[in-house]
């Protein structure tokens, strides 16, 4: 994890208390700040402590050393893993489908955590594992892990995604699915679309269509569990492989699902992070030509 982050105070925070610039342009938490507070030279300005009812000038440099965290135990344990990008404050792996991204009580040791855990152990890192985006067990595609509590904290909710996936049934024409998720009555697993539930939307667009499947992209405005599984059924165009939500299983083995591309504004350099993955072979194998990401 690293220990240390640098910001320069500019122009609009001239005169400014401290916390405000730490709040608004820092993007710490209320939580944070008190914890940094709590901590030897947790905030320093000019080589001084740096109080949060103090005022910040511009240019000054305001240097924050993070504190050290415990987490639970994850297994370190070696396997392959297919690295989009990496610096000092993330971790960006394309994850292969039937790999859990946690451990559960089913899956121990085969996860994406123990994997990075084992790695970062490697390069001589120690940080807790935090996936920003988490992905189905059966779902591919890029995922996002945090190294340290502030990055975390400011890509939340800040990370546009696009994901690609193979539904049954010829869909005509591009659009949106605004429809609440809940739990489907005597289920811990499945969801539904029902007036109780939370909101959701997902918007889609067609890429290739034929009477058997379609080809769409999808991209979420809020992200519940199994959101484009529950509305591409709820649409009546359940995904292939998808038998929880009514999809077939003689094309693919899974549901045929996967997270392409990431992109957002990374949290401590200000520069735009695109991060992409491609189509699994079992998902392109289905499309041939016809499966290019565009």
């Amino acid at each position: 994890m690293p220990e240390t982050l640098r910001f320069t105070v500019p122009a609009a925070f001239d005169g400014k208390q401290a916390k405000w610039f730490l709040k608004a342009h820092c993007g710490l938490s209320t939580r944070m700040i008190t914890s940094l507070k709590r901590k030897n030279e947790g905030i320093m300005a000019d080589g001084k402590t740096l109080r949060t009812v103090d005022f910040v000038r511009r240019g000054m440099e305001v240097v924050i050393h993070l504190p050290e965290e415990e987490s639970a135990y994850i297994e370190p344990v070696a396997g392959a893993l297919d690295i989009v990008y990496e610096d000092s404050f993330m971790l960006i792996v394309d994850k292969p489908p039937y790999m859990p991204v946690h451990p559960v009580k089913q899956y121990q040791t085969d996860t994406l955590a123990n994997r990075v855990t084992a790695y970062a152990r490697q390069k001589g890192e120690a940080y807790v594992f935090r996936a920003v985006n988490r992905l189905d067990r059966n779902t591919s595609g890029v995922v996002l892990i945090a190294k340290d509590r502030f990055t975390v904290n400011k890509l939340k909710n800040a990370v546009h995604k696009d994901y690609y996936a193979l539904v049954h049934g010829k869909v005509e024409e591009d659009g949106t699915v605004r429809a609440p998720i809940g739990l489907a009555e005597g289920s811990k697993i499945r969801r539904c679309v029902t007036e109780n539930g939370a909101s959701a939307v997902t918007h889609y667009s067609v890429l290739f269509s034929s009477e058997e499947y379609s080809y769409l992209r999808l991209w979420l405005e809020t992200g519940k569990t199994h959101q484009i599984r529950c509305h591409m059924a709820y649409l009546g165009h359940p995904l292939l492989g998808d038998d929880l939500y009514g999809g077939r299983r003689d094309k693919i083995e899974r549901h045929a699902l996967h997270c392409a591309r990431m992109t957002f504004t990374h949290p401590v350099t200000g520069q735009q992070v695109e991060a992409c993955a491609p189509l699994p072979k079992d998902m392109q194998a289905l499309l041939g030509a016809d499966g290019r990401i565009s």
